[in-house]
């Protein structure tokens, strides 16, 4: 899973409660726009670590259409 800041319909209401802004920073301060590709046991411990208040969910909601890839170029 890639997580594409830009493709998000939370973005930015929800930008200050969502992990990737706690482990990368806000979208702006971070040198690209898109955050971290995830694989299933990292989405896991986040998702342990969201359930035990140690930091916040995962907010990402993707606009309809996106697929959280982006092309090279």
């Amino acid at each position: 899973m890639l997580i594409d800041c830009d493709s998000c319909t939370e973005r930015p209401r929800a930008c200050g409660e969502c992990v990737v802004s706690v482990l990368l920073g806000m979208p702006g301060e971070r040198p690209q726009a898109a955050g971290p590709e995830l694989d299933a046991d990292e989405r896991g411990a986040l998702e342990v670590l969201a359930g035990a208040g140690m930091v916040p969910p995962l907010r990402l909601h993707r606009r309809e259409g996106a697929t959280g890839r982006r092309a090279a170029g």
